[in-house]
């Protein structure tokens, strides 16, 4: 039979109902539990089938019972108090920015991420990165700040997770219909789909921008699955982190400029520009473009332009997690961009140039955002010292202590991350507004009125919720590897309440040690099996499909799993999700992390899982070594680094075993006559205080605000003034200071009685010094002591600074400079003197990150 045409009909919504089509098309609702439960009672059958969809639900519901929705008075009534709370949300004209910088609140960011992490059922995500990105835009929306954020659309998103009978990972890749999102396309101010396009070799490749709303807050994604694309390039957007490396520079070109090109065309100008991850570094080259080709300008003082308001936030502290393209490529994708520059391909190349393994030169999108950034960061303290070391290189003549990488430690979206449940018990004891005020220390003392029966009573409600949800996951996972009828009634008997249940879910990248417990099987046989006090594990985590030594923990883990003294004791769950994840952070007693030390940026698995009342068991690195005060959890191994990896995982794995045994298993199962484990709810509350207090996302965006976005306003300002003025001034002048710095020469005298090599906290020593600084005024730059603590290995761990005053000019062409200083502690202290520009004439003090010492 012939067709015409194939279409899809969808239900009309009712006049009445009409907003149920803007409620599911802004992802506000995934964190009001209000709409949600509005959704899930138009059809709860329905709800669960298409995943929590309220877009696939209303374009998949019964038209009748959409009808007779609209004549029930009970709904009716819920549906009109949640427009009023949403249009209540949208309007309020009394939010953090509103309050605390109302001149400031207009001023537009830029973020650029590569994934999103916002919900489930918008699959653009595959972890960690992804939902800090999802929470991010969450919390600017909740607080207020003017923001879009830039990332892309991908056709089949990240891959789909089934583990076989033998415990090996595969990958599915399903073709997702962005009409089941909550996108639609962005349009011009006639009403026409938005288009933009990047010069790729020997043609256009073109993107779609669609428009998601978050709450406030403004998502931009590009799609290049388009008609006006050759087969090949529609695939570009296919996966997230699909393909090659050739896949990922195109991916990497469309996020950068297309995402630039996408914001101007639909009018946006931020002020301050952001990169999440050096995925999106290609922006600053867009935007270097558009001062010199639109501007006028020439390349240098573009860089300035463009570096005053870029900020970047570094995620990985290994170098291997840092993308790095042969030049080769560059010279491919780039070879008619550096003209638009007016740039040689040395100088374009030189933005990003890092030298790798052997001396071989490659392209760090690392180095290049750090080159092209006024403003940088780790996500946390110990992130942004493992940072300043890892990237001192790109910063030469600065210790590391000094490279201009600050922190801003990660925190987590409250409203999506914490348990209903929960909420409603901290409602019943916390004073009334509560939720406004997270970030004060007052409110989260409240948590010692909960009484510890109900904290323990709502604790195991969600853990049985848990139990059950895991189950149904179980079980399907086992039906479709075609196991025995007795092995699938035994899913009935996994994950019981009363026992100690310890959650490890993460990727499972190699340094996130996995395996990390089986290092003794024997002992942990005792552990998990003892009859009085036995013990549970829940994992859960994606591989890279590229990650064969990932796959490969995935697999010891699953076939110990089904080995008969562990089955029911270790659980290994597929295709980990924002709703695995909701169920575990709220569901488990413990929750268990054990990376290779330094090698977690941050983590927010555990951040999530304390606020829920989950204690933590850790290794000091990441947002621990903030978070730990001794009452809140348990630690993993030391607080130190190791060379030998050996050597680190058989401490860190004796360490595990011993404080399950001495301390985690006897308090969780030490109960009072009622059976509530009074110490162990006693650590609750001290987790749920000290880590709900931290490290939730509106301190960590209030941070960002306050240190970065603010500061970018301002470069961008003093920057742009009088038609660029300043910015010209200082490309002028890094070039003059750039050709005069090798002659700069420093001749020091020490002025201090001789008391050998000690002296006591209080003396003061007194400095003079010859500087011949060539062609360079004394205004031009500043003569400075440095004066900098050691450890115990001879590293400087701070420093601190003393301007030297100008005396005179010699009469052979040097100036005399004094100065002086006071020993303000006892240690190992080392001082000297340096020549750095004159930090007056710049937008901050490393802006031009030069310096030259004796």
């Amino acid at each position: 039979m012939y067709f015409l045409e194939k279409i899809t009909v969808v239900p009309k919504l009712p006049e009445k109902l009409k907003r149920l089509e803007e409620l599911a098309y802004n992802l506000w609702w995934t964190w009001n539990p209000k709409v949600e439960a509005l959704f899930r009672s138009m059809d709860s059958e329905l709800w669960y089938e298409v995943k929590r969809s309220p877009v696939k639900l209303i374009r998949r519901i019964n038209q009748q019972k959409l009808n007779e929705l609209a004549k029930n008075e009970k709904f009716l009534k819920e549906y009109a108090e949640v427009v009023a709370e949403f249009d209540a949300y949208m309007n309020n004209s009394n939010t953090w920015m509103d309050k605390n910088h109302p001149d400031r609140k207009n001023e537009l960011v830029a973020y650029f991420c590569a994934e999103y992490g916002l919900h489930e059922s918008f699959p653009i995500y595959s972890g960690g990165l992804g939902i800090l990105a999802g929470d991010h835009l969450k919390t600017a929306s909740d607080l207020g700040l003017n923001i879009v954020g830039v990332g892309l659309l991908y056709r089949h998103g990240y891959f789909v997770q089934t583990i076989d009978k033998t415990g090996w990972q595969h990958s599915e890749f399903p073709s997702y219909d962005f009409s089941d999102f909550p996108v639609v396309s962005a349009t011009n101010e006639k009403g026409e789909e938005i288009y933009v396009n990047i010069e790729f070799p020997g043609r256009k490749v073109w993107a779609k921008v669609w428009k998601a709303m978050v709450g406030r807050s403004v998502l931009l994604l590009l799609d290049t699955d388009v008609p006006m694309n050759d087969p090949e390039d529609r695939k570009i957007t296919a996966q997230l982190y699909g393909g090659n490396r050739e896949t990922r520079i195109q991916q990497e070109l469309v996020l950068g400029i297309g995402g630039v090109r996408a914001l101007r065309m639909l009018g946006y100008n931020p002020k301050v520009w952001h990169m999440n991850e050096g995925h999106a570094a290609f922006l600053a080259l867009e935007r270097i473009r558009e001062y010199v080709q639109g501007k006028k300008l020439d390349f240098r003082t573009a860089i300035e332009l463009t570096r005053a308001t870029n900020i970047f936030t570094t995620h990985t502290p290994v170098p291997a997690g840092n993308d790095v393209f042969d030049l080769s490529l560059i010279d491919k994708y780039f070879s008619e961009f550096w003209p638009k520059l007016n740039a040689s391909r040395q100088e374009f190349i030189d933005l990003g140039l890092e030298r790798g393994v052997g001396g071989h030169q490659q392209f760090s999108m690392t180095v290049l955002a750090l080159r092209l950034s006024s403003l940088a960061n780790g996500v946390s303290k110990l992130h942004g010292e493992v940072s300043r070391k890892l990237w001192s290189h790109v910063f030469p003549e600065y210790p590391a202590v000094e490279v201009p990488i600050t922190h801003v430690t990660n925190g987590v979206h409250m409203w999506t991350w914490l348990n209903r449940d929960l909420k409603k018990l901290f409602d019943k004891y916390f004073p009334k507004g509560w939720e406004e005020k997270i970030t004060d220390s007052e409110i989260w003392e409240y948590v010692d009125k909960v009484p510890d029966e109900e904290l323990w009573e709502v604790h195991m409600k969600l853990k049985e919720r848990m139990k059950v949800f895991l189950q149904g996951r179980i079980r399907r996972q086992r039906l479709r590897c075609g196991e025995t009828i007795e092995e699938l009634m035994e899913v009935d008997k996994l994950l019981p309440e009363k026992i100690l249940t310890i959650g490890f879910a993460r990727r499972f990248a190699t340094y996130k040690r996995a395996t990390l417990i089986l290092k003794d099987i024997e002992r942990l046989k005792m552990i998990l099996t003892d009859n009085e006090r036995p013990v549970q594990f829940v994992f859960a985590g994606k591989a890279h499909p590229a990650d064969e030594p990932g796959k490969e923990l995935i697999r010891q883990l699953y076939q110990l799993s089904r080995m008969p003294e562990f089955k029911n004791r270790i659980i290994i769950l597929e295709n980990y999700d924002m709703n695995i994840a909701r169920h575990m952070i709220s569901g488990v007693d413990v929750w268990m992390n054990n990376p290779r030390r330094p090698h977690e940026a941050s983590g927010t698995s555990g951040q999530k899982a304390a606020m829920n009342g989950v204690i933590n068991f850790s290794v000091m690195d990441g947002w621990w070594v903030e978070g730990y005060n001794g009452e809140n959890g348990w630690t993993i191994g030391d607080n130190r680094d190791y060379d030998d990896n050996e050597l680190q995982d058989r401490i860190d794995s004796v360490s595990i075993y011993s404080t399950l045994e001495k301390e985690i298993i006897p308090l969780y199962y030490k109960r009072d006559e009622n059976g509530i484990p009074r110490e162990w709810v006693k650590k609750m509350k001290n987790s749920i205080k000290s880590v709900a207090l931290n490290f939730n996302s509106h301190r960590m965006l209030i941070d960002y605000i306050e240190n970065l976005y603010l500061k970018g306003v301002e470069y961008y300002e003093f920057m742009n003034a009088d038609s660029f003025k300043k910015a010209l001034e200082i490309a002028r002048w890094h070039q003059r200071l750039l050709q005069n710095w090798g002659y700069i020469r420093i001749k020091p005298n020490l002025l201090r009685p001789s008391s050998g090599d000690s002296l006591r906290v209080g003396s003061e020593i007194s400095l003079t010094a010859n500087v011949y600084l060539g062609e360079l005024k004394p205004e031009e730059v500043r003569v400075e002591i440095y004066v900098a603590m050691l450890n115990e290995d001879g590293e400087i761990v701070k420093f601190k600074t003393y301007p030297m005053k100008l005396e005179k000019e010699d009469v052979h062409g040097e100036y005399v400079y004094t100065g002086k200083f006071t020993v303000e502690e006892e240690g190992k202290m080392v001082y000297t003197i340096r020549v750095i520009p004159n930090p007056e004439n710049l937008p901050n003090g490393h802006f031009l990150p030069m310096a030259k010492w004796i």
